[in-house]
């Protein structure tokens, strides 16, 4: 059984981002959260607000600092920009995915771009995103000591972080990323000691049934895991 943390924390996911040409916007400026987006972090502020949470992080992209955005009005606290947690960078970055996975099948000239899934070969190492993520992460423990932090980044970063200290392979299919819309993935500490992985959905029931599947918002149901 884990001792009781004394800190925790919180990776929140950004909200739902207006982006009806289903592009692959990484780290491209101009992409806001939806109406439906503003609504999920408002849902978290009103769950989460109420926690003892002293010390915020974002981001500096716009859904991301949107997203934090509710929550900071509600604990009344300043948010720290942080380089560190930023999206990954991608090769595909500015291309339309509406047909999916097929969109790579139509375009042989970006198949060179596939040859290494365990790094990846198509974008920012795996290794480099925990390296950074992990960082961060530490920082924010230490700034929240004894509380409670929240740093909102991006799905794969998150997701690389989890299987960074779950000591699991970087390699995944897309779909099966725990890591859907405005979820929180929280990371429990006994002193400097990570004991527990926690993940939960507090805006899942905003998100349509039709849409969990999708690579970009995959899902699942709360759950525990000791790394």
């Amino acid at each position: 059984m884990s001792a009781t943390p004394d800190t925790i924390v919180h990776l929140l996911r950004h909200g739902e981002v207006y982006n009806p040409g289903g592009v692959l916007y990484g780290r491209r400026d101009g992409f806001h959260l939806s109406e439906r987006g503003q609504q999920m972090a408002q849902r978290v502020a009103d769950v989460i607000g109420e926690r003892d949470i002293t010390h915020l992080v974002s981001s500096p992209l716009e859904r991301a600092r949107e997203t934090v955005a509710p929550l900071a009005k509600v604990r009344e606290l300043e948010v720290v920009t942080d380089e560190r947690v930023i999206e990954s960078t991608n090769v595909f970055e500015g291309i339309s995915f509406g047909e999916g996975a097929r969109t790579l099948l139509k375009r042989p000239q970006l198949w060179k771009h596939l040859w290494n899934p365990f790094r990846p070969s198509w974008g920012e190492p795996y290794r480099d995103i925990a390296a950074r993520m992990m960082a961060a992460v530490e920082d924010a423990r230490v700034a929240a000591a004894g509380h409670e932090a929240v740093v909102v980044s991006h799905q794969l970063p998150i997701w690389t972080t989890r299987l960074h200290v779950e000591k699991r392979s970087f390699a995944h299919d897309p779909r099966s990323r725990q890591c859907t819309l405005c979820s929180l993935t929280s990371f429990h500490f006994v002193g400097d000691r990570l004991t527990q992985v926690s993940y939960s959905e507090p805006a899942g029931d905003l998100i349509p049934v039709a849409d969990r599947s999708a690579p970009f918002s995959a899902g699942g149901a709360p759950e525990e895991h000791k790394p």
